[in-house]
């Protein structure tokens, strides 16, 4: 990546953090990926969350390709955006910090920094599976991203030195209608961080990120960065080295793109095939799982940081796990 400096951006305080983060060594591309039609390769982008987040990146990929996409997704949630839900998180913000311990993980090769990971696996649902994995939602009365959060945790979860240990994961939200940017494409992603028991279901993961959304969790996590974006390099690096630079420590990140062009109406020609997601991996969240729905067919992507592992086979096995999780928990009459 370039060592070229970046002017600033004084409206967005997400960058500064991943400026630290890039600093620190961490490769903060998010990754995407585009499988072109009759082909199984994988053609792989890497768009800076420096300058963007997941949807203004995917968008950007898009347009780029002769798509013509306008208004980007909005948040709904109607939590209001204020200094005083910031105010209400700050006993969570200077809480303890426990990190989950894994079991031994097959090593792989060694990684120099700032690269993107070689750990890395993906699948692809097509349409009629897409709609199977949509009707098993409705049925079990939760969205696809609580289902599917709730599968990848059950995935994870025996690699874990204690499986029985509840699994702390941040969430991302778009915050695009209450913290717009000059740029539509610039990072407009907070967050809200849960954590899953052993013993809960997708509707239990469902009501942890509804609870956090109508506490304001996403724009207390918002304003927090606000108010910390003109803290020094330094401090942000001591922060994100002692786990305080997030409300919580994070075993990954798992982030839903949601659904495009369901019509079928983007027919530039870079941009048919399939489409595949993940967010970046650090050292304070080695996982980073994502999911996007393009044209009716369903995508995930995991990669794992290389401080965890770069072989291959780690998520490829989790992959087939995860895919299982999914297809098992279809209900009968899908």
């Amino acid at each position: 990546m370039s060592a070229t400096p970046r002017p600033a951006d004084s409206s967005d305080p997400i960058r500064p953090w991943f400026e630290a983060l890039e600093s620190m060594g961490e490769f903060v591309g998010i990754r995407f990926g585009h499988i072109k039609p009759g082909s199984s390769e994988v053609e792989w982008h890497f768009l800076s969350h420096i300058e963007v987040d997941g949807i203004g990146g995917f968008a950007k990929l898009l347009r780029d390709r002769g798509a013509d996409l306008r208004d980007l997704p909005r948040i709904t949630h109607p939590a209001p955006l204020s200094w005083g839900a910031f105010v209400r998180s700050i006993p969570k913000l200077l809480g303890p910090r426990r990190r989950l311990k894994w079991k031994e993980l097959p090593s792989g090769p060694p990684l120099p920094p700032k690269m993107p990971t070689p750990a890395v696996a993906w699948h692809v649902f097509n349409e009629e599976q897409t709609a199977k994995i949509r009707r098993s939602a409705r049925s079990s009365q939760v969205t696809v991203n609580s289902l599917l959060l709730k599968y990848l945790d059950r995935t994870v979860r025996p690699y874990l030195a204690d499986p029985s240990k509840a699994i702390p994961w941040m969430v991302p939200v778009n915050m695009r209608g209450k913290a717009d940017q000059p740029q539509d494409t610039a990072n407009h992603s907070s967050y809200v961080g849960i954590r899953v028991f052993a013993s809960e279901g997708a509707r239990d993961v469902q009501r942890h990120i509804y609870e956090s959304l109508a506490k304001g969790q996403h724009c207390a996590n918002w304003k927090a960065f606000d108010a910390t974006r003109f803290t020094s390099p330094g401090m942000k690096r001591h922060l994100i080295r002692t786990d305080r630079a997030t409300s919580q420590w994070n075993l990954g990140s798992f982030s839903n793109l949601g659904v495009w062009d369901a019509d079928k109406h983007i027919n530039a020609p870079g941009c048919e095939g399939d489409w595949l997601f993940a967010p970046p991996t650090l050292a304070i969240q080695m996982i980073g799982a994502g999911c996007v729905t393009f044209q009716g067919k369903l995508s995930l992507t995991l990669h794992v940081h290389p401080d965890l592992t770069t072989a291959p086979e780690v998520p490829a096995e989790w992959m087939r796990r995860w895919v299982r999780e999914i297809e098992t928990g279809f209900p009968e009459s899908c």
